[in-house]
């Protein structure tokens, strides 16, 4: 598909915006949204040398689609042995996180911003064998020139918006420029696998959210087992990935579980770090006796929020709870978070009504008895109280979400079907490995 005025025009402007971007990029750092010692990569410079042999270069751009991709990661170095893989993500957040979960064998580096210069500088320095683009990440200069380069590219779990669909709709000529240039693309739903197949002009395959079949939260075993002897027999409920906006609801809630179980204990988790002091704030104003995860300290009996100021570590809150609210969900603008984690870890769902990016999964649990949807904020306590008294309803809406998570596995074998004809394309230079 010939480039149409917008994506060539788009390159133009990157080209003229570049001067400009070491300012924007300084910004950045200090709002510590930038790793000032990598900033190289960015520019698509880096002092990491490339590997020998086969190179995978798979891109996300941040914690969950990270998270998501690594089963898949560890599937390809299982099957071939000679394997490296080159994960590029976009955030800090995620790039800290992977220097953690990593399997052997794989290595991170930050995606170069999408100028031209800095694209063919990365490209050149890595000369990856095949590419996999992850969600929603789309980069025209950088599928432009990967393309160029020759190189199989695949974009899988592929998720779009109401109003993302509506707008490539619209640029429908310019879409079909950018998207054509996958030799694969596998749709996470329904919805954006038509609005592709349309855009351009072949079927696409929904091979469902390659989220739902994401590894369990890891954990830290002997941290895990000193939190749990700390805390003991107390009913303990997690708040995940709380926005701003939504923990003086959370905290209001646990206030009225306190009630009713005046031992129980919230595990609160901000889905951002930095929003720490604003939350030890809220916790204070409610009159409420806190213990933060980032001081190393131990729940005392006295603790009745439990405060997860750290990154990663979502593992051990679920593991220490047995009902966790997912929030994202409670105000107008939010759109929900993964209710897959918490449903691994043998935890009660419970959740908002604003879930649009996991909509076919909450959807499914519903219907399923998997989760529960609270339609109005000043019932979340009352629901927990419920399930805190009543062991019988929290066992079986347990047994349910983790039935459901485990029956979602099969989507990792679906969508690694179809990449095995690209795959050995790829490698098709070397002595592929069974």
């Amino acid at each position: 598909m010939n480039e149409t005025w917008l994506t060539r025009g788009y390159e133009g402007l990157t080209r003229l915006a570049g001067p400009a971007i070491p300012l924007w990029l300084q910004k950045r750092v200090d709002q510590n949204k930038e790793d000032p010692k990598r900033l190289s990569e960015r520019y698509g410079q880096t002092d990491v040398r490339r590997p020998s042999g086969k190179l995978l270069w798979v891109h996300a751009a941040s914690v969950g689609e990270s998270l998501m991709l690594l089963p898949l990661i560890e599937r390809f170095l299982d099957r071939h042995k000679d394997l490296h893989v080159l994960i590029t993500t976009t955030t800090l957040t995620s790039g800290t996180l992977l220097e953690t979960r990593l399997p052997h064998r794989s290595f991170h580096q930050y995606v170069p911003l999408d100028h031209p210069k800095w694209v063919k500088l990365f490209l050149a320095h890595w000369q990856p064998d095949m590419v996999i683009w992850a969600e929603s990440e789309i980069w025209p200069n950088m599928i432009r020139y990967t393309k160029q380069a020759g190189l199989p590219m695949a974009y899988i779990n592929a998720r779009m918006s109401e109003a993302t669909r509506a707008k490539w709709t619209k640029h429908s000529r310019s879409a079909r420029a950018i998207f054509s240039k996958f030799n694969l693309i596998l749709a996470a739903n329904k919805e954006t696998g038509t609005a592709l197949s349309r855009l351009v002009d072949r079927p696409i395959e929904t091979t469902g959210n390659l989220k739902d079949a994401a590894l369990a939260l890891p954990v830290n075993q002997a941290q895990l087992e000193t939190y749990e002897t700390a805390i003991g027999n107390r009913p303990v409920w997690c708040a995940a990935s709380t926005h701003k906006g939504e923990d003086e609801i959370i905290l209001d809630a646990h206030k009225h579980v306190l009630k009713t179980h005046p031992q129980a204990l919230l595990v609160l988790a901000p889905r951002h770090p930095e929003r720490t002091d604003a939350v030890k704030t809220l916790i204070r104003k409610a009159g409420l006796h806190r213990t933060s995860r980032s001081t190393g300290r131990k729940p005392t009996p006295k603790t009745q929020v439990l405060l997860f100021d750290t990154l990663g570590e979502m593992g051990l809150a679920y593991r220490l709870s047995s009902v966790s609210f997912v929030a994202g969900s409670l105000l107008k603008g939010l759109n929900g978070h993964n209710p897959l984690e918490p449903a691994r870890l043998k935890n009660a769902v419970l959740t908002g009504t604003h879930i649009s990016s996991f909509a076919d999964s909450y959807m499914s649990m519903f219907t399923f008895n998997a989760a529960r949807r609270i339609l109005r904020e000043e019932n979340i306590g009352p629901v927990i109280s419920t399930l805190f008294s009543d062991k019988e309803e929290r066992e079986t809406l347990i047994a349910r979400a983790t039935e459901f998570a485990q029956s979602r596995d099969n989507v990792l074998d679906h969508v690694w079907s179809h990449l095995g004809p690209l795959t050995e394309k790829a490698f098709e230079r070397y002595d592929v490995s069974a």
